[in-house]
């Protein structure tokens, strides 16, 4: 199983129920994972950009995140939901902002950039959609 990091207060992670999550969850806002979800091991979802993309706004996050009053204000954050029955391969990253749509199927090694529609087979960096599934 992966860990779960809640990054700032006001966090939410929603799990189902009949659900494997091997992955990295970094959650900032909210993560949704529904029913009968595979997410193999290896690379992570993230519900925000981690930092700034300013470096200067950027310049104290480390010291100031172990101490636990990093500044989010300048940093992207947004919902990610994975729909039921999707099966997310190894190694795959999910970004801010992202849904997975029901029956989906995400390839190993994939960087998902944008909405996977329902019963899509994706695959790629970024991920394009490959083939319907039904």
């Amino acid at each position: 199983m992966g860990n779960i990091y809640f990054d700032k207060e006001g966090y939410a992670i929603t799990i189902g129920d009949r659900n494997y999550i091997g992955v990295n969850l970094f959650c900032a806002s909210h993560i949704d994972v529904g029913n009968d979800v595979m997410i193999s091991s290896g690379g992570g979802i993230f519900d925000h950009d981690s930092h700034s993309l300013d470096s200067e706004k950027r310049s104290n996050d480390v010291v100031d995140y172990i101490q636990e009053k990093k500044d989010w204000t300048h940093v992207n954050i947004c919902n990610v939901k994975i729909c039921d029955k999707s099966w997310i391969g190894y190694n795959v990253i999910i970004l801010k902002g992202i849904t997975i749509g029901e029956g989906a199927v995400v390839g190993a090694g994939s960087v998902v950039t944008k909405d996977v529609p329902p019963y899509k087979l994706v695959a790629g960096n970024p991920a394009i959609v490959i083939k319907s599934l039904v």
